[in-house]
């Protein structure tokens, strides 16, 4: 039997472990796993050696901004990107891009907008804003993934918030997942004009996301309804979580590289490039998140990439209150999180957990983010040993502004497979995906 491609790792990372394999692609899909040194009959074939083989990630928590923002990000910069990163499957963020993605209109639109133009593949999020309720059921007949709300203000006025009153109706219309950023507007307040990142983070405090938990999981146990938080930075939320999901309260929650890699107490004043939101906190409080990712009580670790124009961050006056708050970082999310998890002692299968299976699993891609046969053959060659320092001209999203500017990571992606093809950066190869479909 002939495969298209064969790839051999003395590190191959399967769903039950690490260990030398022979991986055997036909077709787009693994056909075969089979034993490091078993002869395989195959058109194309490499060895690894010790530079291992993941399976791409997935990263479901990704704004690519066009159409309307084109100029922060695109398809094409912010998928070649991802490539570049290990991520083979993305899911667009609605908002940032104009139309937001809350009708059936909009999502043919930002569909156009990305055919022919995406290096991974990419699916949708639809989006819940006060005024589209009625469009949720078709959005979800079209195949978004879910539906975004924001509790807060989400920073661009196309998409304002929702009340917990309201999200609950919305949990009791359709069921899908809804995916919830959670912070109470009660406990935010306006952030003076200052470059002191100390007063940015007082702004946002750490009651402002349990608060905001805490009326996602009362929505979710009154409605029966399927929700979770994104992008989780206070340990403080954690035993409200782990409670509700005791109870079976239909929850999951994800945190990012940003709060698992950076601590407040290293943010320089004036750095705004650091700025996301909620605030990356304390060492005390990252420390409480490597705990529960390592409990299970965090299901995933996505980027929540969200670039913008560099003058919108506002670098020349260091004005947190003025910057745009986000983080871009789908290129190096993979290293981020692992330089910080060998530290602590995980290993190259919890990463993958993490960053791959478990959000295939939160939007129900069950042939992505896992090495199996009959899997789609998205495949990452992972040298996890290999150091290099943060260069931002070498970073494939449009504005190349990051916080990890000169820091040193270990772990280099050398090639990105996507169904057996490796991803160049030249030929659009990605497909757009929609829910129900994988």
């Amino acid at each position: 039997m002939t495969y298209d491609l064969v790839l051999r790792s003395r590190r191959t990372v399967l769903p039950d472990g690490q260990r030398a394999a022979a991986v055997g692609v036909r077709d787009g899909r693994i056909a075969t796993l089979a034993g490091y040194a078993d002869p395989l009959d195959a058109a194309a074939e490499e060895d690894l050696g010790d530079v291992a083989l993941l399976p791409g990630l997935v990263d479901t928590h990704v704004h690519v901004n066009e159409p309307g923002r084109t100029e922060w990000e695109g398809f094409a910069s912010a998928t070649r990107a991802a490539a570049a990163g290990g991520v083979t499957t993305v899911i667009d963020m609605p908002l940032n891009s104009v139309p937001p993605t809350v009708t059936a209109e909009a999502l043919a639109v930002k569909r156009a907008a990305a055919a022919g133009r995406c290096h991974v593949d990419v699916g949708f999020w639809g989006g819940v804003v006060p005024t589209n309720l009625a469009d949720l059921a078709e959005l979800h007949r079209d195949g978004v993934f879910g539906f975004k709300a924001f509790l807060v203000d989400s920073g661009v006025p196309e998409f304002p918030p929702v009340d917990p009153e309201l999200l609950g109706r919305a949990l009791g219309m359709v069921d899908a997942l809804f995916v919830v950023h959670a912070e109470d507007p009660r406990s935010v307040r306006e952030s003076p004009p200052s470059a002191r990142y100390a007063d940015f983070v007082a702004s946002r405090p750490p009651a402002a996301e349990r608060s905001a938990v805490a009326a996602v999981v009362a929505a979710a146990r009154r409605t029966g309804g399927r929700v979770h938080v994104l992008h989780l930075s206070s340990a403080e939320a954690l035993p409200d979580l782990v409670a509700a999901r005791a109870d079976g309260v239909r929850l999951s929650v994800e945190t990012c590289p940003h709060y698992l890699a950076l601590t407040a107490e290293r943010v320089p004043d004036g750095a705004t490039e650091f700025k996301c939101c909620p605030p990356i906190r304390d060492r005390d409080n990252q420390d409480r998140l490597w705990a529960a990712l390592a409990a299970g009580a965090v299901d995933c670790v996505v980027s929540d990439h969200s670039p913008c124009p560099p003058a919108l961050k506002h670098a020349e006056t260091g004005d947190f209150a003025a910057a745009w708050g986000g983080v871009a970082s789908v290129q190096l999310g993979l290293p981020v999180v692992w330089t910080e998890a060998r530290r602590r002692g995980h290993g190259l299968a919890d990463v993958v957990g993490w960053m791959a299976t478990g959000p295939a699993d939160l939007v129900g891609l069950s042939g992505k983010g896992r090495i199996a046969v009959g899997g789609e053959a998205d495949l990452v060659a992972f040298d996890a040993d290999a150091d290099f320092h943060v260069d931002p001209g070498r970073l494939h999203h449009r504005h190349p502004v990051t916080p990890y500017a000169g820091q040193r990571l270990t772990g280099v992606v050398r090639t990105t497979w996507l169904r057996g093809q490796a991803v160049t950066g030249r030929t659009p190869r990605g497909r757009l995906l929609r829910a129900g479909t994988a």
